[in-house]
């Protein structure tokens, strides 16, 4: 079995787990079920033949799809919340230690986050790795699995609906998000500029970069929705309830 074909028989068995967990919930968002497939299927999309070819175009779609929209669809789809609401009790408890242990609050800090996920670009994209990773179908695998998760980490510390104990508060996540985004940006700008050094394939080059770009202004556009909607939802949760003054 290829390496694509691997990963995606991974994702087929997230969507068939998330609708039977979904099920075994009883009452479940369908908006939160219809999030997860869809995300299942960006995925599939971005490693279907149109788009598993060599060139900048294609792998640059991949990165918008694997790395940017896909996640906002995982994420806000609230695996976590589903899997604590369909676990026992005595099972809850192994997740939560998880979710509070150290390495993980580390992780999920957005600042740690966008350093793997934007800085992980950095490195890919302004090297040889993703190149090499053209002519090599393990290590486009593991490129695959890297814009994937790395988006998703950044997705979740951002804007998830999911449990993060620690996780810091909306202004400084807003920051990290503007920052990142920016950054995101830059390497675009960079990108297209230095496709004018490749004299055979420049235009493919500067293509590849608009999408990069592009792309990346709508799922951070997304991404902000989701902040906000999560913050905004979190905030009525906790809001004090009005009683109703007795009348005389």
């Amino acid at each position: 079995m290829s390496a694509s074909g691997l990963l995606l028989v991974v994702v087929a068995g997230a969507a068939l787990a998330y609708v039977t967990a979904a099920l075994r919930a009883g009452r479940w968002s369908a908006w939160r079920t219809a999030s997860w497939l869809s995300a299942c299927l960006l995925i599939a999309v971005a490693l279907s033949p149109p788009l598993s070819g060599a060139g900048p175009r294609a792998h640059m779609a991949q990165h918008v799809l694997l790395g940017m929209l896909a996640p906002i669809g995982l994420v806000a789809a609230a695996p976590v919340t589903l899997l604590l609401r369909t676990l026992p009790p005595p099972r809850r408890r192994p997740v939560v230690r998880v979710l509070r242990a150290r390495p993980v609050r580390v992780l999920g800090h957005p600042a740690t986050a966008a350093v793997l996920d934007v800085g992980g670009l950095y490195l890919l994209l302004l090297t040889p790795v993703a190149a090499a990773a053209h002519h090599a179908e393990w290590a486009a695998f593991g490129v695959h699995v890297h814009y994937l998760a790395a988006g998703y980490l950044f997705t979740w510390s951002i804007a998830g609906p999911d449990p993060a104990p620690g996780r810091p508060g909306l202004r400084t996540r807003l920051a990290v998000f503007v920052l990142a985004a920016g950054a995101h940006s830059v390497l675009a700008k960079l990108l297209y500029a230095r496709a004018s050094g490749h004299h055979h394939d420049a235009h493919l080059n500067q293509e590849a970069a608009q999408l990069m770009y592009y792309g990346g202004d709508l799922a951070e556009v997304l991404l902000a929705v989701l902040l906000f909607a999560t913050w905004y939802r979190r905030r009525a949760r906790h809001r004090p309830r009005r009683t109703p003054a007795a009348s005389g």
